[in-house]
Formats: structure tokens, sequence, C-alpha cells
């Protein structure tokens, strides 16, 4: 399964050349992130809230392939390379008009309230998502 999440670049996304800044790439999958795991349903607060786990990147691989410029209507596309129950490696792609411009491999951990691993959620871990 395939997540799309459609980004708008800002001029607040844009360094002095007029391209999306580096470090706003990650941004912009976080989000799409955040809103693949809503539509898991996995509220994070509650989840925080009832069980004091939280989510944590672990490690992120990264490929800028070509710039993004300011009003460039992008998306950025999620899907799971691999899921084993405590760890959730993503692959995220930043495309425009279908053209891949950013790459992501992100490397996702469940971590309880005392910092130690914990169980990613049995919708994460079921879903494959």
């Amino acid at each position: 399964m395939i997540h799309r999440f459609p980004v708008r670049v800002y001029y607040e996304d844009t360094d002095l050349a007029g391209f999306v800044y580096y470090a706003n790439y990650f941004k912009f999958i976080e989000r799409a992130r955040s809103e693949w795991v809503r539509e898991l349903g996995v509220d994070q607060a509650k989840m925080k809230a009832e069980t004091g786990v939280v989510f944590a990147v672990r490690r992120v691989e990264a490929d800028y392939f070509m710039p993004a410029n300011y009003d460039d209507e992008l998306v950025v596309e999620t899907v799971t390379e691999m899921n084993t129950g405590a760890r959730w490696v993503l692959r995220q792609m930043v495309t425009r008009d279908g053209v891949p411009l950013f790459e992501a491999l992100v490397t996702i951990v469940a971590i309880g309230a005392n910092g130690a691993a914990a169980r990613l959620p049995a919708s994460i871990r079921r879903n494959d998502a």
C-alpha cells in the first residue's frame, strides 16, 4: 500500500536560491507519516497518555535528486519496507508530477516513558501498512 500526502511549497519553505531548504523535506515526510499513522487508527496523543509509548525516528538515510521550488505541488509517497513489530522501516519519496526529488529510508521505533524500546501498536503491526 502506498500512502500519498500532498504538500504545497510555500515561500517559508525556500532558501535564498528559491529552492526548498534541504531540512524542510524532513518536515514534509514527518507530516506524511503523522497523517498515515492517524489513518491507521493510531491516536498518538492518546497512546502517550494511556501507555507512555511514543514513536521515535531512529535512523534516516536521505538522497536529494532535484530541487523543488516555491508554489510547487508535491506528493509525499510512503510505503513500508519492513515491519518487525519493534521496528518500522518506511521508504518516503517526495515527487513533483511523478518525478522523484527526494527520497528517505526512515526507521521508526516505539519507546516507553522510561526511554526503553516498546512494541509497536497492533494496528501498525497488523496492517504492515
